[in-house]
């Protein structure tokens, strides 16, 4: 992994355990604060920021990410190609860029930004709730994957029809379908009325 100025502040491979911290922000997506990446999970939850990425192959197809069983929030589930929190201070395009690589072992060849968007999603399961104001990227892969198997259980790339029935079958993240109905004027520019998007 890539040492970044986030990543240096945050590595617990000294064997310390760090808290991670989230950014809080107000509604219109300003920073006021921070807080510890759990205790803003907690019900009902804190308004901070964060990102999904949407990522696709020459053909057209979605990335999907099934999530880690060891994973403590959301652990199992189906979703969009990588998610995750940008550090106190560091921009959501560098943390989308960064977690991408962390996840799934890519840079993608193309990273676009493709609009922010704000929802309130309980996870039956834990009992946490995805409090967020986030930020969506959509691009492009063309390297094989090396997904970090404490991040990622499996993959695969999905047309529309294979999304649909997919959703139909199996479980997927509470947030899914709230980000990628957000990023869907995006992900037609990047990918062409023929994908099907």
């Amino acid at each position: 992994m890539p040492i970044t100025p986030a990543t240096a502040t945050h590595d617990a491979s000294n064997g310390t355990s760090e808290a991670i911290l989230l950014e809080l922000v107000d509604e219109n997506g300003e920073t006021i604060g921070t807080a510890e990446k759990l205790s803003a999970h907690q019900p009902p939850g804190r308004l901070h920021r964060a990102f999904s990425v949407f990522l696709f192959d020459e053909r057209g197809r979605l990335l999907l990410q099934q999530r880690a069983l060891g994973k403590y929030h959301s652990p199992g589930v189906w979703s969009n190609s990588c998610c995750g929190h940008p550090y106190p201070g560091e921009a959501p395009f560098a943390a989308a860029a960064r977690r991408t690589y962390e996840e799934l072992g890519i840079s993608p060849t193309l990273l676009a930004e493709a609009g922010t968007v704000r929802y309130n999603h309980p996870d039956p399961a834990s009992g946490l709730v995805e409090q967020e104001f986030n930020h969506l990227f959509v691009g492009m892969v063309q390297s094989a994957l090396r997904p970090d198997p404490e991040e990622v259980a499996s993959t695969a790339f999905v047309t529309p029809d294979e999304l649909t029935e997919r959703h139909g079958r199996d479980t997927f993240s509470a947030w899914f379908m709230t980000v990628l109905d957000a990023a869907r004027p995006a992900v037609r520019e990047l990918t062409g009325s023929s994908a099907g998007w």
